[in-house]
């Protein structure tokens, strides 16, 4: 089905059939709000130049998209995108990245960065280290071999997610009350990097998950409790009835509607095997090929290495990809709404789902690149 944008979701939701259309609507509720400003003669110019027109600024349309199970919401307006901003750096990416290069950090792994108690684990194309500075007592980090952040490839791909769960293994093997894995790979200063050289964290947490994945799954749990039905099976099921889900050889992938910042991508599947790696890859090279994407978060979980106390039992893996905007902006896209309100959006989920079934297709046609 296809959508022009999140402002019609309303209209969507009405003409799906009754089952579809219950089950979105106990997942999500949706909102239309209308604002309105009065433009002073001497800004018209400037409205007009900016934002293509007086009219789309004096009445403007806000779409408010709210989990119901999960309570995660988001607020949505195209105009934001084309707010004006001051302070930008114009020096180009590959510049930055080469005078980076010459003073790495990683250059050499062995010599200049600490080892886990269990020593290095050494891929075809990455290394692992310890964290110097750690956010748990089980902290890792994937140094690639190539020092360029969006070099990576299908294989690379699935190497560095092998060299994770290898990490995994052995930090559980050493402690088995560690049993919580997480991955995330910031990519470049946006997106909180510290230091230019490609490199992923690796996590292992004891007790419990980390926060946030623990309400997912009590929201989960809650929903099937009250329901009778799989939250995941559902979530991408009410994705996929608006036009914003594609799957791919049993991987289902998400264009959220409750993004947290701008094109954010859940892709969720039974195993971390080589399907899941491989439609990992494929939204990755959308990001970086078509949109352009040069900064990113991308989290990655799935259930506990050993048995646990909570029920985990439909939980799947998953990982979340979100674009964190131009490099050359000095301006965060976190601000107080995103920290303690809900989050503020310019890009359409539906748009993205657009461009991320055109990616597969073409793939799908015999264009996959690597």
């Amino acid at each position: 089905m296809a959508i022009a944008a999140v402002d019609s979701l309303l209209e969507v939701v009405a003409a799906l059939p009754p089952a579809e259309r219950a089950r979105l609507e106990r997942l999500y509720a949706v909102t239309l709000y209308r604002g309105e400003l009065r433009v002073p003669p001497a800004l018209r110019d400037w409205v007009t130049e900016r934002f293509g027109s007086v009219a789309s600024v004096s009445e403007q349309q806000v779409t408010r998209i709210t989990n119901l199970v999960t309570q995660q919401e988001t607020l949505f307006n195209p105009l934001r995108g084309r707010r004006p901003v001051e302070v930008r750096e114009t020096e180009e990416l590959e510049t930055m990245l080469a005078q980076a290069a010459a003073q790495d950090s990683f250059a050499d792994v062995r010599r200049t960065t600490t080892e886990d108690p269990f020593g290095r684990i050494v891929g075809k194309h990455c290394v692992t280290a310890g964290n110097i500075a750690k956010y748990d007592g089980w902290h890792g980090l994937i140094i690639f071999n190539d020092f360029h952040p969006l070099h990576f490839t299908r294989e690379r791909i699935s190497d560095y997610l092998n060299v994770a769960q290898s990490w995994a293994a052995r930090a559980h093997q050493r402690d088995n009350e560690a049993k919580y894995f997480f991955l995330t790979w910031n990519c470049l200063w946006r997106a909180a990097a510290s230091i230019r050289h490609g490199h992923a964290q690796v996590m292992l947490g004891r007790k419990r998950h980390y926060g946030h994945i623990e309400r997912l799954r009590r929201a989960a749990a809650d929903y099937r409790t009250e329901y009778g039905a799989n939250y995941y099976d559902d979530l991408f099921q009410a994705h996929f009835s608006v036009g914003a889900a594609v799957s791919c050889g049993g991987v289902k992938i998400m264009a959220h509607l409750t993004p947290v910042k701008d094109n954010e991508i859940i892709v969720m599947a039974d195993k971390l095997d080589d399907a899941f790696t491989d439609c990992l890859y494929e939204v990755m090279a959308c990001f970086r090929d078509e949109l352009m994407v040069t900064s990113f978060n991308l989290g990655l979980t799935m259930p506990p290495l050993a048995p646990t106390a909570e029920d985990w039992t439909e939980f799947p893996v998953m990982a979340w990809l979100v674009d964190r905007g131009d490099l050359g902006s000095r301006v965060s896209d976190i601000g107080g709404m995103e920290l303690y309100a809900a989050s503020v959006v310019a890009t359409d989920p539906l748009v993205l789902a657009a461009k991320l079934k055109a990616h597969f297709n073409r793939r799908d046609r015999g264009g996959k690149r690597e």
